[in-house]
């Protein structure tokens, strides 16, 4: 079917299930949905549901859309997303993202779990994202273009909204909030990076390395929204001193960052 038809039957679903207007969305990494505990007037709508939507499969990621009020806001929240590794195309990855603009929404706040590549980092840090280097090797524009949506060649330049981000850091601040501030690197996955890898990561500038966040970004500009980026850093990914890593640790640490990551999101939602 046509991505803009499925865009307005997945859009028509969700307005059934709620019609007033929506001043925001997150979504929301590994192991830190405990934001939408604190969503109130809940509607809970499980991805199964929307036309469109594919499955999330991937442990600490709920796999629901919950549309409520978070510090005088509505938002909607997206508790798990899609990722490249799981084996879905680009345009599925991005699908709930041209969904949320549909709705109306044109702020958006994208997290992570990620690992830190800057020595100056360490575990349970909060990273607002400044640029990305995209290491995916793919990217959700390739393809037809639908002018309805953007332009064939959207500008990057600022990808990550400037205002947002010196919103992000007053509100940091205003909480006495320690957060770094870097250059997101994304890679397909599944696998965690070998050593060399994450030398020649940091080498191009990188500070954190995950495996989703840019191919929603990269479309959320497309469709001219104003994105904020938040990394959780949740191990520290150095070369020379790479330590095994597994998924239930990052999920562990995210968990562990979580009343932070949960202030810093509602005085950035309130003050948007």
């Amino acid at each position: 079917m046509d991505l803009l038809k499925r865009i307005e039957e997945a859009k028509a679903f969700i307005l059934s299930k709620h019609s007033k207007e929506i001043q925001a969305a997150i979504i929301l990494g590994s192991g830190l949905g405990g934001i939408v505990k604190d969503i109130e007037n809940q509607k809970v709508i499980k991805y199964s549901e929307i036309p469109g939507f594919p499955e999330s499969t991937v442990k600490g990621h709920a796999g629901e859309i919950i549309i409520g009020e978070l510090c005088g806001k509505t938002v909607l929240a997206m508790n798990g997303r899609f990722h490249y590794y799981e084996g879905y195309d680009m345009q599925t990855v991005t699908f709930p993202v041209r969904v949320i603009k549909a709705l109306g929404i044109e702020n958006i706040i994208i997290t992570n779990a990620a690992g830190g590549m800057n020595p100056n980092f360490e575990p349970g840090d909060l990273m607002i994202i400044t640029d990305h280097i995209n290491m995916m090797g793919a990217n959700p524009l390739i393809g037809a273009n639908y002018e309805e949506l953007g332009p064939r060649f959207p500008d990057m330049s600022s990808a990550y909204n400037k205002q947002l981000i010196e919103l992000a850091l007053s509100s940091a601040k205003a909480l006495n909030i320690k957060v770094q501030q870097g250059v997101y690197c994304p890679v397909s996955g599944p696998t965690y990076e070998t050593a060399a890898e994450l030398k020649m990561l940091r080498l191009i500038g990188g500070d954190a390395v995950g495996m989703s966040t840019v191919p929603e970004v990269i479309v959320a500009n497309h469709m001219s929204m104003k994105v904020l980026g938040i990394s959780c850093i949740t191990d520290m990914a150095i070369g020379d001193n790479l330590e095994p890593l597994d998924h239930s640790r990052v999920v562990e640490t995210a968990n562990k960052a979580m009343a932070k990551f949960i202030s810093l999101v509602k005085e950035i939602i309130e003050k948007m």
